[in-house]
Parts: C-alpha cells; sequence; structure tokens
C-alpha cells in the first residue's frame, strides 16, 4: 500500500507543470495568507519586544496612585524627595540613592514628507536616569548640558522625524531647543527626546514630576518598597517593576492586532481553500482516467487518497514558504511608528521571528489539506467504470 501511495503521488507531482496555472491558484493564495498572517503578528511582535526590552525586573516606577501610564501621572517635588529617601534603593558612586525624578510632556515633530505634526515624547530626566538604564548609548555628538536648552534624541526619532538631526534645533514651547547628541537603546527610550528635568520642568511651566524611577538592591525588594511607600499616608502611589509597566502598556495593542490578524486571516483562508478545493477537484477530473486505469490493475482507494492529499500538501507548503519569505523580505526589521499608550509616537520595527513563520505554515497545511480531502476522498470513490467512461 505504502509503495501504491508512493507510486501515484509522483505520477500526480510529475503532473503538476501540465497544470502549472491551476496549481499556482494555490501556492498564490497561500503565499498571500501566511504573508499577511506573518506580517501583521510581525507588527504585534515588534512593538511588544521594543517595549518589553524597555523595562528590567530590578527597577522600579513609582507614579501617582491610579495612574495608567506616566503621562497621566503627577508627584510634587516633596514626594519625589519622599520616593528617594524610601529604603531599598541601591545607592550610587556618590552614596545617593540610585533614582530619577523624570516628567513626561508631550510635543509635536514633523514625519518625513507629512505636513501636520505628530506627537513625541519629551523626557526631563535627573543625572541618575543614564545609571538607570546601561543600554542607552550616545553614538552621535555628547549628553546634554544641566541647565541648558539642548536635547538628546533618540536614534527611532531620527529615523521617522524632521529636524531632528544632531546640531539641529527644534522649537518648542517658544523656545529654541539644540540637538547635541542621539543615542540608541533598542528600546522605547529610542523614541524618545531628552532634557534636563530642571529645564524642562520651567520650559513647559511644570512644577512636579511625571514618575520616579529607582534602583532596587535587588528584585525581591519591589514587595518591600511597594508596601513602604504605599503605607506612608504623605503618599498615595503606585509602585511596580519596570517590565511590569512596559508589558502592561503592550497589552491592548497586542490583543487589537491579534484580532485583527484572526479576522483577516480567517477571511483570506477561507477563499484559499475554496481556490484549493476547486483546483485540487479540477486536478482529479484531469486524471480520472489515470486514476481509473490505476484501480482497474489493483491500486487501492486509499493509496489514491494518499496521494491527493500529499500532492495539495505539497502545493500548500510551497504556498507558505513563499509567503514567509515575502513576509521577512518585506516586513523584518522594517522601522514604523504607532501611538503608544502616552497617545505619543513609538518608534519600533517589525519582528519576523521563526515562531510566526511556523505557525503560518501551520495554517497553510491545514488549508491543504481541507483542500485535498473531498477531492481525494472523490477520485477514491467514483466507481472504475464510470471514471473510464467520463474520461
Amino acid at each position: 500500500m505504502l509503495k501504491q501511495a508512493l507510486a501515484v503521488t509522483s505520477m500526480g507531482l510529475r503532473s503538476i507543470p501540465q497544470r502549472l496555472g491551476q496549481s499556482l491558484v494555490i501556492v498564490v493564495g497561500l503565499a498571500g495568507v501566511v504573508a499577511v498572517f506573518t506580517a501583521l503578528l510581525a507588527m504585534a511582535a515588534g512593538f511588544q519586544s521594543t517595549l518589553q526590552a524597555t523595562g528590567r525586573a530590578d527597577v522600579a516606577l513609582v507614579m501617582r496612585g491610579g495612574s495608567q501610564a506616566e503621562l497621566n501621572s503627577g508627584l510634587t517635588r516633596d514626594q519625589g524627595t519622599l520616593v528617594k529617601q524610601a529604603p531599598g534603593i541601591l545607592q550610587g558612586e556618590d552614596k545617593r540613592p540610585l533614582a530619577s525624578a523624570e516628567m513626561v510632556v508631550i510635543a509635536e515633530l514633523l514625519k518625513a514628507g507629512e505636513k501636520t505634526g505628530s506627537n513625541i515624547t519629551v523626557r526631563g530626566v535627573e543625572p541618575a536616569a543614564f545609571a538607570l538604564r546601561p543600554q542607552l548609548k550616545i553614538v552621535e555628538g555628547r549628553r546634554f548640558e544641566p541647565g541648558l536648552r539642548e536635547l538628546i534624541v533618540g536614534r527611532g526619532v531620527t529615523r521617522q522625524f524632521q529636524g531632528a538631526g544632531l546640531g539641529e534645533t527644534l522649537r518648542m514651547r517658544g523656545s529654541n531647543w539644540t540637538v547635541v547628541g542621539v543615542f540608541e537603546s533598542g528600546d522605547a527610550n529610542e523614541s524618545e527626546l531628552w532634557a534636563d528635568v530642571e529645564v524642562a520642568q520651567s520650559t513647559f511651566n511644570r512644577q512636579g514630576y511625571s514618575a520616579v524611577r529607582v534602583q532596587l538592591e535587588d528584585a525581591a525588594g519591589l514587595a518591600a518598597l511597594k508596601d513602604h511607600l504605599t503605607a506612608d499616608p504623605r503618599l498615595n502611589v503606585d509602585v511596580e517593576s519596570e517590565q511590569q509597566y512596559y508589558s502592561g502598556q503592550t497589552k491592548q495593542f497586542r490583543q487589537t492586532i491579534g484580532a485583527l490578524a484572526g479576522v483577516v486571516t480567517f477571511i483570506m483562508a477561507l477563499g484559499a481553500t475554496f481556490a484549493a478545493l476547486n483546483t485540487m477537484y479540477a486536478a482529479v477530473g484531469a486524471r480520472a482516467r489515470e486514476i481509473a486505469t490505476l484501480r482497474a490493475i489493483g491500486f487501492e482507494g486509499l493509496p489514491v487518497v494518499v496521494s491527493i492529499m500529499l500532492e495539495s500538501l505539497v502545493l500548500a507548503l510551497a504556498g507558505g514558504l513563499v509567503g514567509a519569505v515575502l513576509a521577512y523580505v518585506l516586513f523584518n526589521n522594517m522601522a514604523v511608528s504607532t501611538l503608544g499608550a502616552n497617545f505619543t509616537q513609538i518608534v519600533f520595527s517589525f519582528a519576523v521571528t521563526p515562531e510566526l513563520v511556523g505557525n503560518g505554515l501551520i495554517i497553510a497545511v491545514v488549508i491543504g489539506m481541507i483542500g485535498g480531502f473531498l477531492p481525494a476522498l472523490r477520485a477514491a470513490r467514483q466507481p472504475v467504470t464510470t471514471a473510464l467512461r467520463a474520461a
């Protein structure tokens, strides 16, 4: 039976060039399904990895109680000082708590080729912010000088927005700011403009901070820090690790893209399934005399079913591979930007991962199996005499 299945399958595959147009319907259809599915989820994966790479388990983020994002949070200067004085915070080389009180505001920049501005995050930071983010490296220019209207900008900003290059001047809130440095960090920080927090407060007329970041002595100290700060009647704060914060920021986006990918993939897969059914029915019809002859000389029905199923799977797998390659070539590492939880642009890159490619190929194989099963069953059940007369 195995030899019969292999023989019939070999005959069917060798006849594909004679039915090239029909066979390409399956290949092209499934290539489109896999490419769209992979591209949509690659966008969600890239966004998620960018934000998750920003967070650390041993760095805590302290915001006003009930705030969902830094932009919505507000802490007074006194509250910022109380947070820094809490136990369990690692000390820096200057023997002071390794903590950065930071202010987040929104500004506008023009994207390349656009005439209307897009929101961008301006982050005022204290010197300790750089120690809290060791992954952040200045790749062009230098750091800003405290007390001056100077900015350092993320590499993602320079790729997506106009006028943010080294040495250029940005106008924000009636003041001119000079870009003195460009940094890379491989995370969401690359979507921001950084300045001295005191200068940013003065320019944007803010008195306090959005949040305070602190370096814990160890990751296990988060619970103790949270208990201490929430027990202080002078404070109303939420305390979580950076990992928890940035993971929460990606949740809604991932759910939205996942739902969109599911709906679009289902619709396209439905069309591809019908295309596969039509193609395989046509293939069975074209090979009716061949299949009937094989049945007449002793071939059983099961090898015929297996051969047609395998032919459909080969075409489906070919289409899946083409779609995966297209998704990788066209979308992997493609830089884009989208609105984040702060209603500001976050620059990230699509990430076509092996897991996404594997899931796309599984979808292609399932569609191939469905598309080949009914035609295979029809070929195996059709009486030999009927098939020979029809041929």
